[in-house]
């Protein structure tokens, strides 16, 4: 009996200490929106922010290997109302992709489906422009009014790979680096 309860504690205790050992979601590196400012000219409001921890270790290697990537950054702008829901003024998708051209070992990068892709030579410049998303247009300044209080939410998300014939059940993995950051919120006054 005395061998039977301390092989059930030896395994408990074992348990335990896997369960403890596993990364949980709080020790995971995730995603973040950093260094967020928000300013106008006489036409429109403008954000800049970076993206950090974006590119996880899978995602460099499907990136290398041609899978083509998106990130898609979702901005809304309201306006701070007292009594009654804040109002949304604007609402703005800006989606960027990267791709690997293995034979002329370049990354291209396309904004919103612009036809012609920016060519970057090395991925450490091209990571940095995935990440960099400065002087977007927020809203244009027509539609807000001087001196009132509004906020800017953002998040970044990276899109599903769609493969053709299928190929997202072969390449697996490509589902694993599927991820979204958590809204971020930016306060701002019309000057």
């Amino acid at each position: 009996m005395k061998q039977i309860f301390s092989r059930v504690v030896c395994v408990l205790l074992f348990g335990l200490f896997v369960f403890i050992g596993l990364p949980n979601k709080s020790q995971a590196i995730e995603p973040t929106i950093t260094d967020i400012l928000i300013t106008n000219n006489e036409e429109k409001v403008l954000l800049y922010a970076r993206l950090v921890n974006g590119f996880k270790t899978e995602m460099e290697s499907s990136i290398l290997a041609g899978v083509p990537t998106v990130f898609t950054l979702q901005l809304n702008v309201y306006q701070v109302r007292s009594y009654v829901w804040d109002k949304k003024i604007s609402s703005n998708e800006i989606k960027r992709t990267i791709m690997y051209d293995n034979l002329k070992k370049t990354f291209s990068i396309y904004s919103n489906g612009d036809q012609a892709p920016v060519i970057f030579p090395d991925f450490e410049s091209a990571q940095k422009a995935m990440a960099d998303f400065n002087g977007i247009v927020a809203s244009p300044m027509s539609v807000l009014v001087k001196g009132q209080n509004y906020y800017l939410e953002m998040k970044i998300k990276i899109d599903k790979v769609r493969l053709p014939l299928g190929m997202e059940h072969v390449l697996f993995f490509v589902s694993f680096w599927d991820f979204e950051t958590a809204w971020y919120r930016q306060n701002f006054t019309c000057k």
